[in-house]
């Protein structure tokens, strides 16, 4: 309904603009470059999960891939789907932690990918979310996430989250760790603002 505010969305749609100037300004190749051995070769099908403004999805879609990109704020979405309007890309209102249009649908897939997305969940989501969100993968398929630390910037709605939470939750869900490493705030060199990047790959009988 219109005016309701998706949990986790808070303070976005206001930023909407300098949101977009900021993400469009990083190539997709420099911001993903120590995940992207991940990702198959051939096409295969990518969930975009809090997709943003579309710098990744496009990014995918320029590697070969189907996307669906799932973005919960309008403002980020529309404009994200104006600045990369390609026919790889399929664009879904839809959040965490229930996916609930994704899951209606019955489709897996083989990357899934959930960028300074997760630390908006508390825990109650958080344990809700994970299950769903490992039954979108194909066996053998990848998850990749990252988990944000430091100032929540004003009207922002986020939680400290460790990496070794994340990883128990995947296990019990047949996400295997294949990928963790802690990293600085990079090109936007935010003070005080680090990252915990985490990969996993769904067990093959799961």
């Amino acid at each position: 309904m219109p005016g309701i505010v998706i949990s986790g969305t808070e303070g976005y749609a206001n930023e909407a603009e300098a949101l977009v100037k900021q993400y469009e300004s990083l190539a997709f190749a420099d911001i993903r470059s120590k995940v992207l051995h991940l990702i198959p070769t051939t096409a295969a099908r990518v969930l975009d999960i809090g997709a943003g403004t579309g710098r990744d999805a496009a990014g995918f879609a320029a590697m070969g891939h189907r996307v669906m990109a799932v973005e919960p704020t309008d403002a980020l979405r529309s404009r994200a789907a104006e600045l990369h309007p390609s026919p790889s890309i399929e664009w879904l209102d839809d959040s965490l932690p229930d996916l609930a249009q994704i899951n209606s649908l019955g489709v897996a897939f083989d990357v899934v990918k959930l960028t300074a997305v997760w630390m908006h969940l508390d825990l109650a989501q958080r344990q809700r979310a994970m299950p769903r969100v490992a039954a979108l993968l194909q066996p053998g398929g990848v998850m990749i996430m990252s988990l944000r630390y430091g100032p929540i910037p004003p009207g922002r709605r986020m939680f400290t989250v460790s990496a070794e939470e994340t990883i128990q939750l995947a296990g019990t869900e047949g996400l295997q760790p294949i990928l963790k490493f802690d990293s600085a705030d990079g090109v936007l060199r935010r003070p005080g603002v680090s990252w915990a990047r985490l990969a996993f790959r769904k067990d093959q009988d799961r």
